[in-house]
């Protein structure tokens, strides 16, 4: 028994399941992108050439190569995800070298440019790689932060276990408004009736929904039930008690939804970008070569 634990205490610093991405191997690839960026850099300034190093150069074509190798390389992670490795090569630090490999692409591919920009092809890879690292820098402050602010909003309940909470007050609303009259059962139906995740993506990501049903349904019964007072048996004040409850977990759901948004959305930029950069630099490299 003495042994059993430290075996398995070094079992879990091995897989390393409690090291994130961006912390993998002490910031491994933190640490080479910084080298890779700061030798850049230097060769950069060091250079003795007028004018300043550009695209052109012999420095120019060198860090061209290493940001189209990188590029290339990078957009490599979709294929990875698919195959479970461990190791130097795992998911996790494939990602940890995605991440700053990507950032580091600011420096390197900027010194290749030689800050020389205009209306033509080159710019436009340019400006397409920015724009990829711009997404993907939001997609890992989400990944950072969003998946704690769902956990805590779900407290300990599930997507399903939440949806099934709604679906069982909705049983409630729909018995407790047969003995209503036509005009607020027909308020009560509008709630049941609304789709209340509905809209489009805006409202989702903005958890703005002003149309819902459910809400309209509380305000206009309690028009009706505040001025008057509570004997303990007005039907409508346990339709306005489930209501309430019914609120209370939509604004839950809504929640949970506009995070899970939040960790999506992004991919709908990114990866769509990451082609269209491919193409340009494609683009720019055949001018390159064929019409320089």
């Amino acid at each position: 028994m003495s042994n059993a634990q430290p075996r398995q205490t070094a079992r879990l610093k091995s897989d390393g399941s409690h090291e994130g991405f961006l912390t993998y191997a002490r910031f491994r690839w933190l640490k080479i992108a910084a080298v890779l960026a700061s030798i850049s850099l230097l060769a950069y300034a060091l250079i003795d050439q007028q004018p300043r190093g550009n695209g052109g150069s012999a420095l120019g074509y060198t860090l061209g190569t290493i940001s189209t190798l990188l590029i290339l390389w990078l957009t490599a992670l979709g294929y990875r995800k698919r195959k479970m490795t461990r190791g130097a090569y795992s998911l996790k630090a494939w990602t940890s070298a995605h991440v700053y490999l990507g950032l580091s692409l600011i420096v390197v591919a900027t010194l290749h440019t030689g800050f020389v920009f205009g209306w033509t092809v080159h710019t436009l890879a340019y400006v397409l790689m920015l724009l990829v690292i711009a997404s993907g820098i939001f997609g890992i402050t989400a990944y950072a932060t969003v998946p704690q602010a769902m956990s805590n909003n779900r407290d300990q309940m599930t997507e399903t276990q939440m949806l099934n909470a709604l679906r069982a007050i909705d049983r409630q609303l729909h018995d407790a408004a047969q003995s209503l009259d036509q005009t607020h059962a027909a308020l009560v139906q509008s709630a049941l009736d609304q789709d209340p995740f509905g809209g489009s993506i805006f409202t989702r990501l903005g958890g703005r929904y002003t149309r819902c049903a459910t809400l309209r349904a509380q305000m206009m019964l309690r028009r009706e039930t505040d001025p008057r007072a509570d004997m303990g048996n007005d039907p409508l004040e346990k339709i306005d008690a489930l209501l309430s409850r019914k609120l209370a977990i939509l604004s839950r759901v809504r929640k949970h939804l506009r995070y899970k948004a939040l960790l999506e959305i992004w991919l709908y930029v990114h990866i769509p970008l990451t082609f269209a950069l491919i193409a340009a630099l494609a683009a720019h490299i055949i001018s390159v070569f064929f019409y320089w």
